[in-house]
């Protein structure tokens, strides 16, 4: 491939020459402070960096949840942080998927808000007594945040409509559902290419120079110079600044066979949230593990390993499909950005530089508001 110095007067002055805005990152978040940019400045040159072909971190890798928050997490929350800190997680989460629904019809992202179950096996029964004097407690925060009344209650039925083993019942949460990741992407790249902003694929960064009028971006084919720059590339993004904040967790996921008939009536957590399932054109998406080897989980590089997709399939088998016959057609793994807190970052770390990142596996939720929030700092 060429080096930007062998580009043409046209496609240097077209690409890659006096621009305004240069985005590192064209995941959700990345093209969410794109779009928020060109709103507020109609005529700026603006360009996306992304290394892959696709998104390469999470966005496009993602199991298509649009949660903000399961009982067994809230609880669990609520005894590591203190109130105020889970509560505006939890609305941060919730104002981001009324954007994302403000920015895109329900059909072009397939979205459908038919609720998820956080499931209760029959060893967990012991904690159902205490989980459930606190579900009032989460009912009003709920509803001071979303208008909404009564969004979880307990679900005794769940297991044998959806023909689950092994599972005593779920704690629903009916303002939750789930999307179509690939009609996002798809519906993501239309709005930008109407607001006019430049997505070059296939761009790996290597190192930033700050100036105090310009940022340079050293890459793979040369160095771009910039006016503002916007870091969005979350799991990846303590590589590039040396942010020990931002810790990357892989994620690793499967898809089975077609079955049939099969179709869930929501998604589904399993074990505090580590788990994570629903159905998707007859076949089951099924995701987690992370917890069976934090350490082995916390990095950069993309692969599955046996003694999670061993786990999963046994899951499958054991709790989740036991009289169902399928095969895995499709395994993958995303990289997220995590840290000690679940508060993303979003700050300025450079007058001329600004980061959104570390989504905590919640950038479904909350990439259009950090990417709009980002947008805000640096213009």
């Amino acid at each position: 491939m060429l080096q930007f110095g062998e580009l043409s007067y046209w496609e240097k002055a077209t690409l890659i020459e006096e621009i305004d805005y240069l985005i590192i990152g064209g995941g959700i978040v990345g093209s969410a402070t794109a779009l928020k940019l060109r709103e507020i400045h109609p005529s700026a040159k603006i360009v996306i960096l992304e290394r892959g072909y696709v998104s390469t971190g999470a966005s496009t890798k993602n199991a298509g949840f649009a949660c903000f928050g399961s009982v067994t997490e809230l609880a669990d929350d609520l005894e590591k942080m203190n109130a105020s800190e889970v509560w505006d997680t939890v609305e941060m989460r919730w104002r981001g998927l009324q954007r994302l629904q403000e920015r895109f019809s329900t059909a072009d992202i397939g979205l459908k808000i038919n609720g998820s179950w956080d499931l209760i096996t029959e060893h967990e029964t012991g904690t159902l007594s205490e989980l459930n004097d606190q579900v009032a407690y989460f009912n009003e925060e709920t509803q001071r945040i979303t208008g909404q009344n009564n969004c979880f209650s307990y679900d005794s039925t769940i297991a044998q409509k959806a023909g689950f083993n092994r599972i005593n019942g779920g704690f629903h949460n009916r303002l939750e559902g789930e999307l179509n990741t690939g009609k996002l992407l798809l519906a993501t790249n239309e709005l930008l290419a109407r607001a006019k902003i430049i997505s070059l694929q296939g761009i790996e960064v290597k190192q930033l120079e700050m100036s105090k009028n310009s940022v340079s971006v050293e890459t793979n084919y040369g160095t771009l110079t910039t006016n503002k720059l916007a870091i969005t590339v979350n799991g990846f993004a303590q590589k590039l600044l040396n942010d020990q904040r931002i810790q990357p967790a892989r994620a690793q996921v499967i898809v089975t066979s077609k079955i049939p008939g099969f179709e869930l009536p929501g998604t589904f957590h399993y074990q505090q949230g580590y788990y994570y399932f629903r159905s998707i054109d007859n076949r089951l998406l099924l995701g987690g593990g992370r917890n069976l080897n934090f350490k082995g989980e916390t990095t950069t590089e993309f692969g599955t390993t046996a003694q999670i997709m061993d786990t999963l399939k046994e899951l499958i088998h054991t709790t989740i499909l036991p009289t169902k016959n399928c095969t895995i057609d499709y395994q993958w793994s995303g990289i997220m950005g995590v840290g000690s807190v679940k508060k993303p970052l979003i700050e300025l770390i450079h007058p001329h530089v600004g980061i959104g990142v570390r989504m905590g596996g919640m950038g479904v939720a909350i990439g259009s508001l950090v990417g709009e929030e980002l947008a805000g700092l640096i213009a």
